[in-house]
């Protein structure tokens, strides 16, 4: 992929797609996160007298406008963040924004509006992507958190544009997750967690041969469980995933890859924010015990492979983190994986938020933006939007 660095910028339209799919409340941006990874990209394209052209999607309106998923909350934000005024096109095509972008001067930047107000977008329908790159000289994709998806603003407006390129950002991305796959330093330990097998068995199947280990926690791990079988009393299970489960561990067993379960529990008898947690010292779970989080020696043991890794993967949580009595067991990776003296690399919106939840987000190498991109990444898959970019390169 060509970097932004490698265009000629003065002068031109930009069109930089980005994901300014921020939660908003009252009509305020309540993360601006994804606004602030944006700007290394944005003030580079100001820098070199770009008029600046922003293209994002905010939630899902289904091809039909609704002033609840309007992104001016997010062009007042970015332009607070920058300094200077952003102003919210009409619309993301059409005669009126094309007016709006051909009165702009060097340094000016227009937010277009949100991207799937039209159905088209979502179909990546060509003259859909036509009628967007009507607006830019040059094209720049700098959404790592929507590149996964083939649409018309991430792939097809490539064909219609000459220059293209990646931003600071989706290269960044790019760059740390597929290193992990190509050439990570060992040993390379892989926190694995959520609620499915099925969501992650992809990512698990593409880590054996890669990784030394791999650490699993959350509701998956009880389906790894009783594929072993172990008894997990009413813990959620994939029942249907059972011999998917039992064929991964026979996998992972000749590649010589360690698969670690919990050896132990925080369990409650519902599955609610207030019920009494209790901890289970053994590796199986009676009946009518719900395992929510992982125990204590499994966290000890947990963090002792982490402390050992010269590299990092952490996906997914342990437990139900977002209730107090049943975080104890995420919350502890965070710190492990934070104190590491490896490299670390965090995905997922589940991870990244306990992350948060922690306070450690600075102790850590890379922390992904994009949650299915960088999952499917890690799976192996060829990313839409940086393919309709490498297939477009100088």
């Amino acid at each position: 992929m060509r970097s932004i660095e490698e265009l000629d910028l003065a002068g031109r339209r930009v069109f930089i797609r980005v994901d300014f799919n921020v939660p908003i409340r009252d009509g305020e941006v309540t993360d601006a996160t994804r606004i602030e990874n944006s700007l290394p990209t944005i003030k580079h394209a100001l820098e070199r007298g770009a008029k600046v052209i922003l293209a994002s999607h905010l939630g899902r309106p289904k091809g039909k406008r609704s002033e609840e998923l309007s992104l001016a909350p997010a062009a007042a934000k970015a332009g607070s963040l920058l300094g200077k005024p952003v102003k919210l096109a009409p619309d993301c095509i059409g005669q009126e924004t094309e007016t709006v972008v051909d009165q702009m001067s060097a340094g000016d930047v227009v937010l277009l509006e949100n991207l799937r107000f039209h159905a088209e977008e979502e179909k990546n329908d060509p003259e859909f992507a036509s009628a967007l790159a009507r607006l830019a000289d040059v094209y720049v994709n700098d959404a790592f958190g929507a590149a996964h998806r083939a649409h018309a603003s991430t792939a097809g407006i490539v064909n219609h544009v000459d220059d293209s390129a990646a931003g600071f950002l989706l290269l960044k991305e790019v760059e740390f997750l597929s290193g992990l796959l190509e050439n990570p330093a060992k040993p390379f330990v892989a926190v694995v967690g959520g609620a499915k097998v099925s969501d992650k068995i992809e990512l698990l199947s593409n880590m054996i041969g890669k990784v030394d280990s791999i650490l699993i926690g959350g509701a998956m791990a009880y389906t790894l469980l009783k594929a072993q079988g172990h008894e997990i009393g009413a813990s959620r299970v994939e029942e249907d995933k059972l011999d998917l489960a039992a064929s991964l561990l026979e996998r992972a067993a000749s590649a010589g890859v360690a698969i670690e379960l919990p050896s132990d529990h925080i369990t409650a008898t519902e599955f609610d924010e207030n019920a009494a947690a209790t901890s289970i010292d053994g590796i199986d779970i009676p009946q009518g015990a719900m395992g929510l989080d992982i125990g204590t020696a499994t966290r000890e043991r947990f963090a002792a492979a982490i402390a050992k890794a010269a590299t990092i993967l952490w996906n997914g949580p342990m437990g139900v983190f977002e209730w107090e009595a049943f975080s104890i067991g995420t919350m502890k990776i965070a710190e492990a994986v934070a104190d590491s003296a490896g490299v670390s690399v965090v995905g997922g919106g589940d991870s990244v938020a306990a992350l948060s939840k922690s306070g450690r987000a600075g102790d850590i190498t890379h922390i992904s933006t994009g949650g299915g991109a960088s999952l499917e990444l890690l799976e192996g898959k060829t990313l839409p939007g940086v393919a309709a970019l490498e297939s477009r390169r100088a």
